[in-house]
């Protein structure tokens, strides 16, 4: 592709960016011998791509406009540590042309395109007349700047309804309205002109036909600075939740050989519109039921998310094309040279709750485990440690599976998400995994909406009798002393007769049982509410939990912080809390508060309920502030309030906020004692 016995004239490059995509650069700047810079925030200070890079200076504060989105600040970190280069990744910084103007005030490459080409390829419309005028395909619409509703609404009959009313300066879905009949078209351009000016700044609004059953298919390319343009065949990336891309895969199973070569075409022609010079992805609207019909969308001018699927089946290394074309070489290589190999399917992880309709999650991973092998690659940001909160994106990596066909990549890849254990952070692998083994997306029938469509039918796994158990033995042991001396150092609530069991009351998705566990790791009862007991022997080893019961041996891995407990099988992972511990000397069952926890991370912007006053059951108690959206919580049943945070307080997915307190209800336990005696 490029000459690699060249030298390149850097020696030292910024990556300004931060998580899995800045520890992938990095892993090719240290492959081709250059020193990297990181830059972090505070709430990255201990971040993985800190300590992976060779040097790292502090930007500010968590916010991204204090840190990672300050150009000044950026630019010093390059001057003051000699970098020559920076990588922006992607986000951020990687597509606004006054950052890579800055750097070239400054004298230092921009690794990515000129300035010019990122202005006319963010402004939606400058885009389509620019690609027009080379013959690429646009999707029917109008578009010119300072379009007023009346000429918008006066066009849209000649369109053609269904339409689609998108911002120019807009991504992501935001200020999108899709319209299917003339009268609902004022409304929706009002609604998309609030939404375009508070997400970008910026209203103006153009009209496309809506394309039926859209796919979103993209092409990579490549352009040195000696006008040569080639691709690297196309990315099938139909599988978006709200507009978000979620699983990626190359090649596209659409697509026949005529068809990517002529998107392969339009691609390279709309990188020659803007004398385009880099790694860049053009992405295209094509129709599941005409695939032969394409339409130009947009023009990424950075490095995608989902380019590891084509560095797989071609076998390039694109940043270190993006270094070496940037460093002035010629690309070594002819459109006939590229071949494309075998197939390529991703999976982003991302710090989320599908059960909890994708609310963002958080916390710090407890454990971690990732998988590998022939055929697997995982680009990560995580490490034991890691901090996930509520200020940037919250994915975490991709998973990608490499094989000789589709089937047998799918196949590769849902047991890599069944290998990836993330312990102290719920995450969509889960979800993922549902996905893999649709119907129809194992069959390739895919479009943009398929998975929003699907997403109502995920149900989350329900926490099983062997995963309570092995929560309350893995409790039950850390308290287990390594030599016992003595009776009362043993935790079975030592007395005369039959021992007492340890019962713990642990609730797991919607189910709350109490498990009762008795004898010794070596020789045990353990059973779950009223069922009969069960033959237990257990053993910890770090958080590496062996339980056999009845004789049937299960593995597990186990974390636990602040009072809730991560257990994962070969079933998956699943999260419980322990609601109360009953002394096994006390002569009734306590009966547990009705606790109150934040569903996301966020902060505490209101505590309506005063520290000890009594409320009715639906009373709101404390509102938490995430993702700009207020969550009112309240108090599931009368009783005493018990805060245990204040107005401003910063806090975690599942934290526990306050409790409830009724009046205690004693249940007693002597049926339960009977049971183990018998048994």
């Amino acid at each position: 592709m490029m000459h690699k016995s060249h030298p390149v004239p850097f020696d030292t490059i910024l990556v300004a960016n931060r998580g899995e995509i800045a520890v992938r650069v990095m892993r090719t700047l240290r492959a081709m011998g250059i020193r990297s810079v990181a830059v972090y925030s505070d709430a990255d200070a201990e971040a993985r791509h800190v300590r992976e890079a060779d040097v790292a200076v502090r930007l500010g504060p968590a916010p991204a406009r204090e840190s990672y989105l300050d150009i000044d600040r950026v630019v010093d970190a390059a001057v003051r540590t000699g970098a020559q280069a920076v990588h922006p990744g992607y986000g951020f910084l990687s597509e606004n042309p006054a950052f890579a103007a800055a750097l070239a005030k400054a004298g230092i490459v921009f690794l990515g395109p000129p300035a010019t080409a990122i202005e006319v390829m963010g402004d939606k419309i400058a885009a389509k007349n620019a690609v027009a005028v080379f013959g690429v395909p646009v999707v029917p619409g109008i578009a010119r700047p300072g379009l007023t509703d009346a000429e918008l609404i006066a066009a849209a009959p000649d369109i053609g309804f269904p339409v689609l009313v998108k911002p120019s300066a807009g991504g992501g879905g935001k200020g999108m309205r899709l319209v299917e009949a003339p009268e609902q078209l004022p409304g929706a351009l009002a609604g998309a002109r609030r939404e375009a000016a508070a997400s970008f700044g910026d209203d103006t609004l153009f009209l496309e036909r809506f394309v039926a059953r859209p796919r979103h298919i993209e092409v990579q390319i490549l352009a040195d600075q000696f006008g040569h343009v080639l691709h690297l065949g196309e990315r099938e990336c139909s599988l978006q939740r709200r507009h978000q891309k979620v699983i990626e895969e190359a090649p596209s199973p659409l697509l026949d050989p005529q068809t990517r070569a002529r998107i392969g075409a339009a691609a390279c022609n709309t990188a020659r519109s803007v004398d385009y010079v880099g790694a860049g992805t053009v992405e295209f609207i094509v129709s599941a039921d005409r695939p032969e019909e394409f339409f130009f969308m947009e023009m990424n001018t950075r490095l995608q998310v989902e380019h590891p699927v084509t560095e797989l089946i071609t076998g390039v290394d694109l940043v270190e094309c993006q270094v070496r074309v940037a460093a002035g070489q010629k690309l070594a290589v002819a459109q006939d040279d590229i071949r494309l190999t075998g197939h390529a399917v991703e999976a982003r992880v991302y710090a989320e709750d599908p059960g909890r309709d994708f609310l963002p999650t958080g916390g710090r991973v407890l454990a971690l485990s990732e998988p590998e092998g022939p055929g697997v690659r995982v680009d990560s940001g995580l490490r034991t440690g890691s901090v996930i909160g509520s200020d940037y994106d919250p994915m975490l990596s991709k998973v990608i599976a490499f094989a000789p066909d589709r089937a047998e990549a799918i196949a590769k890849l849902d047991q890599a998400l069944a290998d990836t254990l993330v312990l102290g952070v719920r995450t969509n692998t889960d979800f993922l995994r549902f996905l893999l083994a649709d119907p129809d997306v194992v069959a390739g029938r895919l479009d943009t909406g398929l998975l929003d469509r699907r997403a109502v039918d995920f149900r989350a796994a329900t926490v099983s009798d062997e995963q309570f158990i092995a929560a309350a033995v893995y409790h039950w042991l850390r308290r287990w002393p390594a030599n016992p001396q003595g009776p009362w150092e043993i935790p079975n609530g030592w007395r005369l007769g039959d021992a007492a069991p340890t019962v713990l009351r642990l609730t797991g998705g919607e189910r709350t049982v109490h498990v009762r566990v008795t004898g010794t790791p070596g020789d045990g009862r353990v059973w779950v509410d009223d069922a009969e007991p069960r033959a237990m022997t257990a053993a910890l080893a770090d958080a590496e939990l062996t339980v056999t019961l009845d004789g049937v041996r299960g593995r597990y891995r186990v974390a636990d912080s602040d009072g809730q407990l991560w257990v994962a099988d070969a079933t998956g992972i699943v999260t419980l809390r322990e609601t109360v511990e009953i002394d096994p000397r006390a002569g009734a069952e306590q009966v547990g508060e009705a606790e109150i926890r934040s569903p996301m991370p966020g902060s505490v912007i209101a505590v309506p309920a005063a520290p000890g006053a009594t409320v009715a059951a639906g009373a709101p108690v404390v509102v938490v502030e995430a993702m700009k959206m207020e969550h009112t919580l309240t108090a599931p049943l009368a009783g005493t309030v018990e805060l245990l945070v204040d107005s401003g307080t910063q806090v975690q997915v599942d934290q526990l906020l306050a409790r409830i307190v009724p009046e205690p209800e004693p249940i007693e336990l002597d049926r339960h004692d009977e049971k183990e005696s018998r048994a």
